[in-house]
């Protein structure tokens, strides 16, 4: 069984920043799973409650919890994806459609990570940029249990119908299909950014 995360801190407890040397190690290690390469045994219904705790501490301008989780697994994932399969089916490009379907049977856990509007004082950008970042702590707290994790989005996450059949309500959107499991295979490391070519000063 994964490590579970410690208990929270309640409201009004003391958090101290520390550094932790690990965190730095396994940041620098992080590297999503190929979506095709997760397979049972995947996170249970106690570690997903651990994982989905963590993610659920993104930073969150005015505490407005603007997202929330759907998860799918066994039959109902099963079913849910046959959903997207007719709907695919109707598209225009129905070939490719069906397609990249493909790469979300496999995985035994899906989180639909959905992005919610709060009207007020928040601007928009902000809630969703902070379900975005829900995603981000997702994957990070998956692969800190052991698991493997790939965060996708594709025509299903915006497709007006599948939407629907995902139960969205009005001013919601998909962040992300958080996809859960065992890798069969270590991931390789990709190209990653040159610092230089992406970091400047401001100067006046």
């Amino acid at each position: 069984m994964a490590p579970l995360p410690p208990p929270s801190p309640r409201f009004g407890d003391s958090v101290p920043i520390e550094p932790s040397a690990e965190t730095l190690a396994f940041l620098a290690r992080r590297r999503s799973a190929s979506a095709l390469a997760l397979h049972d045994p995947g996170p249970d219904k106690a570690e997903l409650e651990g994982i989905l705790s963590l993610a659920a501490r993104a930073p969150d301008h005015g505490k407005l919890s603007p997202w929330r989780f759907v998860v799918l697994r066994g039959a109902a994932k099963r079913a849910f994806v046959e959903g997207l399969e007719v709907i695919a089916a109707g598209r225009p490009d129905a070939a490719k459609a069906q397609a990249k379907l493909g790469k979300i049977k496999t995985p035994p856990v899906m989180v639909a990570v959905i992005s919610r509007l709060t009207p007020g004082e928040i601007p928009e950008w902000e809630q969703r940029l902070s379900a975005g970042a829900v995603c981000a702590l997702l994957i990070v707290a998956a692969q800190a249990m052991g698991y493997g994790a790939n965060w996708i989005t594709d025509w299903y996450a915006y497709d007006t119908a599948a939407g629907r059949l995902l139960g969205l309500g009005e001013d919601e959107l998909v962040a992300g299909y958080v996809h859960l499991g065992t890798a069969a295979e270590a991931p390789m490391e990709r190209v990653r950014p040159e610092m230089a070519a992406i970091t400047s000063d401001w100067t006046p």
